[in-house]
């Protein structure tokens, strides 16, 4: 089902004149902008999307008298923050370091603790489960029409550096969400990838206008990979597409280059020209990635993992990371270009000579060090939101060097 895209209050919208497009005009920077994303779980819900996406799931059946004194199935506190904004909008919290089962429990023994909400509202428990966990919930559909028939689905996916893992199965009833955030249900693991387009148009029009047609694209070339999804965070980047499990998320990508992100993406390779890092590290730390990606070190999904981080002042930081032999740029990331307003370094400026090439592939480990700053900018982050608008861009401090 498509729902009608969500419009600002007294306002006409206008794709050319929404945040998106309005983004694009003024050259907002991609880097380091991806959300805190070390955990997913997704959820099918052929359904319409309210603009808050949990609140669409509900109970099958009520809980009975006898069931609720021992249900984990316990009331939540308060509203789900089912859709945490942006990185480069909102500070990030600290990532989980576990699997997540206990801090799922202990999620559990706090919505029983803090009542105030049906034990029937599903979304507010999936919301405070997965935010003890480290999880971003968001719900998926296939692009166009499907089976409504066949059985829905729900995956498991674990973005962290070295434990990338998807796990799939199926969902007989929204409930039955709470026994997959507690591991009573495993899932089954797969293999292969997923990819995300945000198509969330409630949430923000230009979400479903400039989606929708890079949802067609990748659908053509991967059906079975592809899903339309819910809120990702940065509507004005739309549209955006993340590939799972890697939780890498690509930001105003055009429907003719979007399946380039996956075949890149199977050769273990990222496209920078689109990239907004991975949510599976801090913002300082996708910053000091994308500065030594833009400098000529390996594109590769696995490279410039940190090795230390040491954080100099509140917001400059000097971060180690560990570097694989030099992958050639591809050709349309050979050229960039800087921020009028800030002088950020957006792309790669230049190619990397050969001799400097050489000399980066024999390096085992190199310092960036990047300092964080906040920017108005003269526009809305939204399509809801009112100019002018604030956000985080990275600097990089000093030369990359060999630790």
């Amino acid at each position: 089902m498509t729902e009608a895209p969500y419009r600002p209050t007294n306002a006409r919208y206008r794709p050319e004149t929404g945040c998106a497009a309005s983004a694009g005009r003024r050259g907002d920077l991609l880097a380091a902008s991806a959300p805190p994303a070390e955990r997913w779980l997704l959820i099918e819900c052929r359904d319409a999307w309210p603009r808050d996406a949990l609140t669409a799931l509900h109970r099958s059946d009520p809980p009975s008298v006898e069931e609720e004194p021992t249900s984990e199935r316990a009331s939540a506190e308060g509203k789900p923050t089912s859709e945490p904004a942006s990185a480069d909008e909102t500070p990030t919290s600290e990532p989980a370091s576990a699997r997540g089962d206990s801090a799922a429990a202990e999620g559990l023994r706090g919505v029983r603790r803090a009542g105030g909400v049906g034990a029937d509202d599903i979304g507010a428990q999936v919301a405070r489960l997965c935010a003890a966990m480290g999880c971003r919930p968001v719900l998926i559909r296939r692009y166009g029409r499907h089976d409504r028939n066949a059985p829905r689905r729900w995956a498991f996916v674990d973005s962290r550096p070295g434990q990338e893992s998807i796990r799939w199965g199926e969902l007989p009833g929204d409930e039955h969400l709470l026994d997959v955030l507690t591991g009573k249900d495993q899932g089954t693991p797969s293999t292969e990838p997923v990819y995300l387009v945000c198509t969330h148009g409630r949430h923000d029009a230009c979400c479903a206008v400039w989606g929708r047609p890079a949802a067609a694209a990748l659908a053509a070339a991967y059906p079975d990979r592809t899903w339309e999804c819910s809120h990702v965070g940065g509507d004005r980047f739309a549209p955006n597409v993340v590939l799972l499990p890697h939780s890498l998320f690509y930001g105003h990508v055009p429907p003719s280059r979007v399946a380039e992100l996956a075949t890149r993406y199977e050769d273990g390779l990222i496209v920078l020209e689109f990239f907004r890092g991975s949510g599976a590290f801090p913002p300082h730390v996708q910053a000091a990635q994308h500065f030594a990606r833009a400098a000529g070190y390996s594109l590769a999904v696995d490279a410039l993992r940190p090795i230390a981080i040491h954080q100099l002042a509140p917001n400059t930081w000097h971060v180690r990371l560990a570097t694989h032999p030099q992958t050639q740029l591809p050709s349309h990331a050979a050229t960039g270009r800087r921020d009028r307003a800030s002088g950020v370094l957006a792309s790669p400026t230049a190619s990397v000579p050969p001799d400097q090439a050489a000399n980066q592939a024999s390096v085992d480990v190199i310092t960036v060090e990047v300092a964080a700053h906040l920017v108005t900018i003269d526009g809305a982050m939204t399509c809801a939101s009112k100019a002018p608008g604030r956000v985080r861009q990275f600097t990089l401090i000093s030369q990359i060097h060999a630790a």
